[in-house]
Parts: C-alpha cells; sequence; structure tokens
C-alpha cells in the first residue's frame, strides 16, 4: 500500500553530497527515521463492492479484491497485485514480478478509523535480503459510504523502523566521480558535473546526474528511460556529522525530506 512513499524514502535514503574538498566525509551512512519530514500529500484509496482502487498509484490501479493475482501494467517493479480482505479493518497485499513475490504488505484500521498501522516486506529492489519496516497513516479523509474502512485519504505520519539495509548507504570519490552503494545493491558512478551516468540496481530508475551547488551541497536527478523521477538536494552541515536529504517526487507529486547520520 505504501509503495510510492516506500519508493521515495528507499530512493532518496541514498544520495551523496560531496566533492573534492570533502574527502573526509567519505564513509557510511545512516537515515534518521525520527527526523524524516514526510509528504504532506495523501493516498487515496477505496475498496469497495468487491474493488480495489488506488488512485493515487502511478499508474493508478483499479482490481478486484479477492487475495488472487491480478495483472497490472506500468509498473517497473511488480506486474500482478493481489489484495486480500481479511476483516473490516485489515488488508494484505502481496506484489509480484516474473512470478515471484517482491512486496508484501499490511494494513490495519484503527477501531475508531482515524489512524492505520502497516507493515512491509520490500525486495522489488535490491539483490539480498529483503527491506522490513512498520509505520502509521493519520485519516484525510473518509471513503465513500459503504465502504471498506482503508478507503479514503491517508498520509503517512511516521515510520517506525526501516531495516538496516534499507537506511544505509556508502559513498568514495575517486577523482571527479561519485561513486555510491547500498546493501541492498543499487549502485552508480556518476561525474560531478551534471551528466547522465547509469543508476544500477532499481528497476524503476535508469539514470542519475550528480550536480555540485557548492562546498556543501549538490543536487540529484534521477530519470526513468530518460523522462525525470526524483530531484533531491543534499546539504552537508558544518561539523560534517549530519546530511540533510530534501527531495521530490515528481511522479506522485509529493516532497519531504531525512537527515543521514555518518557512522
Amino acid at each position: 500500500m505504501k509503495k510510492s512513499f516506500l519508493f521515495a524514502l528507499l530512493l532518496f535514503l541514498a544520495i551523496p553530497a560531496i566533492s573534492k574538498a570533502q574527502d573526509a566525509l567519505v564513509g557510511t551512512w545512516k537515515v534518521d527515521l525520527s527526523k524524516a519530514q514526510m509528504p504532506k500529500k495523501p493516498d487515496v484509496y477505496v475498496l469497495q463492492d468487491g474493488m480495489y482502487h488506488c488512485k493515487t498509484c502511478v499508474p493508478a490501479v483499479d482490481i478486484k479484491a479477492d487475495g488472487q493475482d491480478q495483472a497490472v501494467s506500468g509498473n517497473p517493479y511488480y506486474d500482478t497485485k493481489a489484495v486480500k480482505v481479511v476483516d473490516d479493518r485489515t488488508i494484505e497485499e502481496t506484489n509480484k514480478k516474473n512470478g515471484k513475490t517482491v512486496t508484501t504488505s499490511k494494513t490495519t484500521v484503527s477501531a475508531d478509523g482515524k489512524t492505520a498501522a502497516f507493515e512491509f516486506d520490500d525486495s522489488s529492489a535490491t539483490d539480498s535480503q529483503p527491506v522490513t519496516g512498520k509505520g502509521e497513516m493519520i485519516r484525510v479523509a473518509k471513503g465513500p459510504a459503504g465502504s471498506h474502512a482503508i478507503s479514503g485519504s491517508w498520509r503517512t505520519t511516521k515510520i517506525d523502523s526501516v531495516s538496516d539495509n534499507g537506511t544505509t548507504f556508502t559513498y568514495k570519490v575517486d577523482g571527479d566521480t561519485l561513486n555510491m552503494s547500498t546493501p541492498t545493491g543499487q549502485s552508480y558512478s556518476a561525474k560531478l558535473d551534471g551528466t547522465d551516468s547509469p543508476f544500477k540496481g532499481d528497476p524503476g530508475t535508469t539514470s542519475v546526474s550528480i550536480k555540485r551547488l557548492g562546498k556543501n551541497a549538490v543536487e540529484e536527478t534521477d530519470k526513468r528511460d530518460g523522462k525525470v523521477i526524483s530531484v533531491s538536494r543534499n546539504t552537508v552541515s558544518a561539523d560534517g556529522k549530519t546530511m540533510n536529504i530534501a527531495w521530490s517526487d515528481k511522479l506522485h507529486g509529493t516532497s519531504g525530506s531525512v537527515v543521514a547520520v555518518k557512522q
């Protein structure tokens, strides 16, 4: 359910800010989830009359909610989705690609209908162990009369936890080239002059460019088949201990920020 936010979060965890003068900062960083600023734009779902609709998914999802795999198109991370109604407040989702499960999630709405808790297991962009985590949402608007409790507009308020492999990244500098890698297999080697370079290990990102904005800041632009899908601006603190990563998801029209701490 939280694929859009999860995608945005995992993507921007691995964006460094560095120049030649900052080689001392090369190493491993980890995101402090307690300082994450979540997107203000809500996600919108409707589950009614046996059908599940994710109106803010890109592309939008409209499938039967019968627990069976339903074919979907246009998403680089999965080609089928199954939505199972567990009870009147809980649903489970399973995404697969080429018959292999890549994402599972469970979302439960509180008894008063004002909040929802979710947990996930995501291996859609990893060559090792899946990224796992859990979080909370608050209701922004109700769904249609008679629909399942999950229906309505929801905004993620916090991510309670994410496994270390989804919050850690490492980078190095080799001359004028920035090398980035993550425990889940994402990597790139990009010139610091804003030219495009291949982005490896993520089905939804094909190229990346890094442009230096100043001594302690860079801008990263990620593309999918030539189309810009995300932009981030990253600023390293004066003491070199933290990095603020402010991101904008162009596909979903959302934005937010995270803070990474040098390990």
